[in-house]
């Protein structure tokens, strides 16, 4: 019974985030709709550099966790080659998923 109140002020929190998100979404398909209704179209965004703002931002939270989860490795009393065991996926799938970013912006790039 102590853990309940927890328990439900984060799902009222993710309810609200999560809420707040689909309630955007559904402007943006009421605004597509209208628009399409007056015979227009969505003005094609001319900023290109989405991909790799976005690309920076995860890597650099990859970077930061990499190196904030590479002690436990010093800690634990099994011997991982480098110290690095699964905990450092945590730090890993965010680096590599932003260095993609990176390189699909570069790749991508319209001249």
């Amino acid at each position: 019974m102590d853990g309940l109140i927890p328990c439900l002020g984060v799902l009222g929190i993710l309810i609200i985030v999560f809420g707040f998100i689909a309630f955007i979404r559904y402007l943006n398909y009421k605004e597509t709709l209208a628009l399409a209704e007056k015979g227009l179209s969505r003005p094609e965004e001319k900023n290109s550099k989405t991909l790799l703002r976005w690309g920076i931002i995860v890597t650099a939270l990859g970077v930061a966790l990499t190196i904030g989860l590479y002690p436990i490795g010093f800690f634990t009393g099994d011997s991982y080659p480098l110290h690095l065991g699964p905990w450092m996926l945590g730090g890993f799938i965010p680096l590599f998923l932003g260095l993609g970013l990176v390189l699909l912006h570069y790749l991508t790039e319209k001249e």
